[in-house]
């Protein structure tokens, strides 16, 4: 039997082809035979609905009229020529009928609507938790109504379907401990082409300890095994935005304000200024005991500007010395009728507004009877800022069982209205949402949930709730840091049903809510899997592996390459309030997750697993509130991590900081994914985190790597943003440990390993040219430590901006804060603007710094070019210090750190080298200290030597130059307890040195000559017994390989004379007398770009010395002064520049998460009094053109709200003397799409400009008279931008330095099209998926 709903008979629902028997390869989801008649049928069985699997093919069955109909017109046929007028009446009459018959219908039937399909039968299973059902061929089933059931397995072509109405009435909720789908079973609610209109709930229940455990998925879960369909798709909306105006906490620019206290005698007063709501003055004056104090209130009074907002409440009593003539003030100012018979202890609260009349007063008295004033005085009176906010004050007074009480409240009412920058249209009162933080701590992220708000334009929302915090909406010195704001609810849920509180064996040690959520798992080889616009909440479990809200499992590739043609996709998903992960692609290729949120989740949000996941596409989704979870020693904090000691070997504890600690909203397990478009609001620790495994693990270990994660080269990174983690925003570096916990390493299996660098090459093959790796357009800020830390070779960051990070960039609240750390390398900067980097007293605050602490080499290589400090920016860089964060500042990359100024753009000296002041291995006579940084400028070439021992744990090594004796350097060499200690030197090339120990020399030494060009060399002298015997030889050392070749040996000499004529030769010379082996480390290689080694391999030298003495090999006494040289340069010191650099700093002004879109940069100068008379200008800059003007009045520039760059339309200035036709012009004389900058000099009493301010952008007239600056920015059109400001200043006082970044050629302007905006995000989409 075939049962129809409402929407009437409808075309059969096209099952999906199966290509290889379960996947599908020619599926396009939602799709639906059109709705038009078959031919006739030539047999009765022609006639027949076919099978399930020729669905595709299915007709409608006709019922008896339509057969007769159908008969009728055959017979017209054969009479067509006696009976042509009657057949195109009744043609027009049977097309007539069908109109109407569709019209009759509650709705006319969608091809593309899977609930139509005609063959579905109406099913309502009912509520009975012990039902296991079981759809299989055959059944194909339209879910009416809500159920529950234990679980429901589909198979075998069966088919359930969520039934849907156009109008959206429908609710249903389906209640389960588990659904799983497979071989040809199909789950459909809603379509891509016919979006579910009600709302649908998928709730999976039961609790860990009980019920059957399902192979493979485990309990609570939507599973989708081979030839399994999924198809989810939720109404559409805007996933998530950013905020177009700061959203200040309270609501209120100037926040909340609440005041209670009990016996503050008197009147107690509070002025709020009726445009901003922002308390002016708040004062008590005792009328009780005080006459003086009365006339101080009417003096008060008498001297407010009209329109200002008074609130006074009594406390104790007010009425005792209360004169006449402050009474009659109250009367005359605020429109009180009550203050004339005010008696003793009288409970009375006023608000009113200065000059309103009665009218605009609100007032309330309780006498006072037997300690208690018989209820509160309370008045109230709502107003709204000039942004359009409604706040109420509320005065207040009362007496309580003998306690007087008297208060104030200023706080928002109605709800809070949000500015937003895309249509949100399509969110709808009783949505949750939630902002982003924009702070350093994640947890200032809120949830809101929308009130209706018909006075709302598409870009503007109204919330219930007031904000705690405060969160940014604005571009703050060119860096965008909006906040994001995201809609978290959907109309078909999948939602896991939780216990009140942690049981059994669910971490509950951690956590004290239940964790054991739902789950959705996809295996290899399903037909089809796409889930748009779908909420999950309450899902994960936190207590298994595998089992997360969206877990894509072992599927290979899931795109084109694996023979689907519509590419697997989650799309608009909300998921939230979950307990493990967002979504995990584990062994899956080609998935393209796009407008996603993840908030308020346990471990990893987007996970990439295993070290083997690529061409993944992650386009324009969201992560916020990542927290830390228990599955992984990578998902944990500090106390799980030591905590957690099941998996390690003995009685090993885990370190957190480098064995977990790496909870990241993006963790990226193999370079070769694509992100797009993606913002990290807040990680415990990272934002965006690319590591790179050894090896393949977990599920996928054994599998081959056809090339290894850290040679691959880097997808496309575009246009991510990161802020608010506490580690770092981005991090590129480190792998996990990969191999099992034993005695050598008894660490956790998956554990943070330092055991990578990322240096990808050309197809991964490291015998091929290297590839650098493009990090473009990152915005970091209020990032706790790092806002990147990057580590590897040919790492480009460009079009980036970093801002209020701990640390900017680090390539490898009191503590150092440097914009740019420089660690390990080489690296270069160039074309960066520093901005704002002013030291404290309590904090040191540079440009470019170094990491701190550092045991680690840095490269001479690293450079920089054309960079530009801006006036606010005093220390340039800064070497550090000892004392507090910096310690003793005596570790071995401490004192090495070095770079390359090659323009002088940061020293003033060209092709300079920038070293620690203390540093006499790179210094010569000319060089230059600058002490303030504490720092050496030197000219000169450099480069490194690396010096490697065997078995010589707790060695130090110290290095002399022969030119500075008295100054040698002191290494303790990196892993100092290993067994092959390294100490990695930078030294000035074509000079000597010398080498010792602090105890017995080793008898095994490799020298290795790093960053040497082809013929530089330096001599060497290492101190070793005098009995020492030497077999010495050299050979290129290929490391990725460990091979050695063109080795030779060396061959001693008779004098240090011999071997300076020899020094090309591999010749030695050892000096008995003072024990010091000599030898020139000469390069033969030639080096290409960044490499450390020459293009043949790194040139190592091998020296075994034997030995049995066990004295302490330091031969400086006997040294020097016998090999003392005379310091000198080789190279000059260059003259200081004495021009400003031309072209450096970035070029880029603004930078944005819409990069798309053009903004004008704007800033106002607006000086106070003292300052005008000292002959400062009042200026707006409009794209770096000052307008200044230096006379009393008003200044206005008209620009073109629809032309690129900028362009000007009008400059006017209206001076002191004659501002009265501002107004007029402000109404009549700017023509429509115009951008509106108005500036004042000087104190204007009255500038009647209020009402003419309304249709340029403000809500409401706003108070002008007495300010000491006015500066409004207003649009003249059919909308009102968020950006439309208003800013005053009190008399006297200006405004200093404000800026502003203005969009331009917005739709909503009215600007004329000038052909499609380059959109260079869904270029590169379109660019990935087609790559694939």
């Amino acid at each position: 039997m075939h049962a129809t709903n409402s929407r009437g008979r409808s075309p059969a629902f096209l099952q999906p082809q199966n290509g290889n028997g379960h996947r599908s390869s020619g599926y396009v989801p939602g799709k639906v035979v059109p709705l038009r008649p078959p031919p006739p049928p030539k047999s009765q069985a022609s006639a027949k609905c076919p099978p399930i699997r020729q669905e595709a093919r299915a007709s409608f069955a006709f019922s008896p009229e339509e057969q007769q109909a159908q008969g009728g017109s055959q017979k017209q046929k054969r009479h067509k020529n006696t009976f042509i007028c009657f057949a195109i009446t009744s043609f027009s009459f049977f097309v007539a009928l069908a109109v109407i018959l569709g019209i009759s219908s509650k709705y006319a039937p969608d091809e593309n609507c899977p609930d139509q399909n005609p063959r579905l039968r109406n099913w309502d299973p009912g509520q009975d938790s012990a039902k296991q059902v079981v759809i299989k061929q055959g059944d194909m089933f339209r879910l009416t109504s809500d159920a529950t059931v234990n679980s429901i397995v589909i198979q075998d072509g069966g088919l359930l379907v969520f039934g849907d109405h156009k109008d959206g009435s429908r609710n249903i909720t389906l209640r389960t401990r588990y659904i799983l789908i497979k071989d040809g079973g199909a789950l459909h609610i809603g379509a891509e082409k016919c979006r579910y209109a009600s709302k649908a709930t998928i709730a999976l229940y039961g609790k860990s300890d009980e019920g059957e455990s399902m192979p493979t998925f485990g309990k609570k879960f939507i599973g989708v095994e081979a030839g399994g369909t999924l198809e989810l798709h939720g109404a559409q909306k805007a996933s998530w935005t950013l905020l177009a105006r700061t959203l200040h906490a309270s609501g209120l620019t100037y926040g909340a304000y609440a005041f209670e206290k009990n016996f503050s005698r008197g009147l107690n007063v509070r002025v709020i200024d009726q445009d901003t709501a922002k308390i002016l003055e708040s004062e008590r004056f005792d009328t009780h005991e005080y006459h003086n104090e009365s006339r101080r209130l009417q003096e008060f009074l008498r001297v407010q500007d009209p329109g200002r907002i008074v609130a006074i409440a009594v406390g104790d009593s007010a009425a005792k010395s209360l004169l006449q003539g402050t009474i009659q003030m109250i009367q005359d100012r605020l429109g009180s009728k009550l203050i004339q018979g005010l008696g003793y202890r009288q409970a009375w609260a006023l608000v009113g507004v200065i000059n309103g009349g009665s009218t605009s007063c609100n007032e309330s008295v309780r006498n006072y009877e037997n300690h208690s004033s018989g209820g509160k005085a309370l008045a109230q009176r709502e107003f709204y800022t000039v942004d359009g906010q409604k706040f109420a004050v509320t005065a207040y007074s009362e007496w309580i069982e003998g306690v007087s009480l008297s208060g104030f409240r200023v706080e928002v009412v109605d709800g809070v209205k949000l500015h937003l920058l895309d249509d949100v249209s399509s969110w709808k009162p009783g949505d949750q949402i939630v902002v982003a933080s924009t702070d350093y701590s994640m947890y200032q992220a809120e949830e809101f949930t929308l009130l209706p708000c018909p006075e709302c334009s598409r870009f503007q929302v109204k919330v219930k709730e007031t904000p705690q915090f405060l969160h940014m909406g604005e571009i703050i010195d060119g860096v965008d840091m909006r906040a994001e704001v995201g809609i978290l609810t959907r109309n078909v849920v999948i939602q896991g049903e939780m216990e009140d509180s942690c049981y059994g064996e669910n971490q509950c040690q951690f956590f004290d809510y239940d964790t054991f959520g739902g789950h959705v798992t996809i295996r290899k080889n399903f037909t089809s899997v796409h889930l748009s616009y779908v909420e999950l909440k309450h899902m994960g479990q936190q207590q298994q592996l595998g089992r997360y809200p969206v877990h894509f499992h072992l599927c290979g590739d899931v795109d084109h390459r694996g023979g689907y043609r519509h590419r697997t996709s989650v799309d608009g998903l909300s998921i939230h309030h979950s307990f493990s992960r967002c979504i995990t692609v584990h062994g899956t290729d080609g998935l393209l997750i796009k407008d996603t949120i993840g908030f308020d989740t346990l471990g990893h949000c987007f996970f990439l697993e295993d070290g083997v996941e690529q061409r993944n596409i992650l386009f324009h989704n969201l992560g916020l509130l990542t927290k830390p979870g228990t599955l992984l020693p990578t998902d944990r904090n500090n106390s799980m991590c030591t905590t957690m000691r099941q998996k390690v070997f003995g009685n090993y504890i885990p370190v957190p900081a480098t064995d977990c600690m790496a909870v990241s909203t993006f963790w990226i397990a193999h370079p070769n994914n694509n992100l797009i478009n993606n913002a990290a609001a807040g990680s415990q620790d990272a934002g965006i985190w690319y590591l790179f495994h050894k090896e393949p693990t977990g599920e996928s270990s054994g599998l081959k790597l056809l090339t290894k994660p850290e040679l691959t080269p880097l997808g496309v990174f575009y246009n991510n943003r990161v802020h608010s983690s506490f580690k770092a925003g981005l991090f590129i570096d480190k792998g996990v440990k990969t191999t099992i916990a034993s005695a050598a390493d008894p660490r956790e299996y998956l554990c943070l390993d330092n055991n990578a660098r990322f240096r990808p090459h050309q197809d991964g093959d490291p015998e091929k040219p290297r590839v650098a790796a493009l990090i473009d357009r990152l915005i970091a800020f209020k990032n706790n430590d790092h806002g990147a830390w990057v580590r590897g070779g040919d790492i480009v960051v460009q079009n980036s901006a970093f801002a209020d990070n701990g640390i900017g960039l680090t390539f490898a609240r009191t503590f150092p804060i440097r914009g740019f750390q420089i660690y390990d390398g080489p690296i270069h900067l160039t074309r960066c603007t520093f901005k704002k980097y002013v030291p404290t007293p309590d904090r040191y605050t540079s440009a470019i710094g170094f990491l701190m602490k550092n045991p680690w080499q840095i490269t001479p290589r690293n450079n920089l070019s054309l960079v530009k400090f801006g006036p606010h920016v005093s220390l340039n860089v800064f070497f550090g210090k000892p004392g507090p964060w910096f310690e003793d500042c005596e570790l071995d990359g401490d004192k090495n750190s070095i770079f390359h100024d090659t323009d002088g753009s940061v020293t003033g000296y060209k092709d300079a080298y920038v070293g620690r002041i203390d540093n006499y291995l790179i210094r010569h006579p000319s060089c230059v200290n600058v002490t303030k940084w504490n720092a050496v400028i030197c000219s000169g070439s450099y480069a490194q030597v690396y010096v490697q021992t065997w078995s010589t744990q707790n060695l130090t090594m110290t290095i002399t130059r022969d030119e500075y004796p008295s100054y040698p350097m002191v290494l303790r060499g990196i892993n100092q307890k290993a067994a092959f200690p390294q100490y990695q030197p930078v030294i000035m090339l074509e000079k000597g040195y010398t080498i010792h120990w602090n105890g017995p020399a080793p008898k095994t030494v490799f020298l290795y000559l790093i960053n040497f060009n082809k013929n530089d060399w330096i001599r060497v002298g290492l101190c070793y017994p005098s009995n020492a015997v030497f077999q010495i030889t050299f050979g290129f050392l290929q490391r990725h390989n460990g091979s050695l070749s063109k080795m030779e040996d060396y061959e001693p000499v008779n004098s240090l004379e011999e071997l300076q004529r020899k020094q090309s030769e591999r010749k030695f010379y050892f000096d008995s007398g003072t024990g010091l082996l000599f030898l020139y480390l000469k390069a033969q290689g030639r080096r290409d770009g960044h490499s450390y080694c020459s293009s043949q391999g790194c040139e190592r030298v091998r020296i075994q010395a034997a030995t049995d003495s066990k004295e302490t090999s330091n031969c400086m006494a006997k040294a020097y002064p016998q090999y003392y040289r005379k310091p000198s340069a080789l190279k000059r010191m260059p003259a200081m520049l004495t021009k400003p650099c031309q072209g450096c700093g970035t070029r880029q002004v603004v930078f944005t998460s819409d990069p798309h879109k053009s903004y004008l940069p704007v800033q106002f100068q607006s000086p106070s009094k003292v300052e005008t008379q000292r002959g400062d200008p009042s200026v707006i800059s409009v794209n770096g053109t000052d307008f200044a003007f230096r006379s009393a009045g008003v200044f206005l520039l008209i620009v073109d709200a629809c032309s690129v760059p900028f362009r000007l339309t009008e400059k006017k200035f209206f001076s002191l003397a004659d501002v009265s036709p501002v107004g007029e012009y402000l109404k009549t004389g700017i023509p429509p799409r115009s951008v509106v900058l108005l500036s004042t000099r000087g104190e204007i009493k009255q500038l009647n400009i209020s009402d003419s301010l309304i249709p340029l952008g403000l809500a409401k007239p706003a108070h002008l008279s007495n300010k000491g600056s006015t500066i409004f920015l207003g649009f003249s059109g059919n909308s009102k931008p968020s950006w439309t400001k208003l800013f005053t200043s009190p008399a006297g006082q200006g405004l200093g330095l404000l800026e502003q970044f203005i969009p331009l050629q917005l739709e909503e302007y009215g600007c004329p099209r000038i052909g499609a905006v380059r959109r260079r995000d869904l270029e590169l989409l379109k660019q990935t998926s087609k790559a694939h």
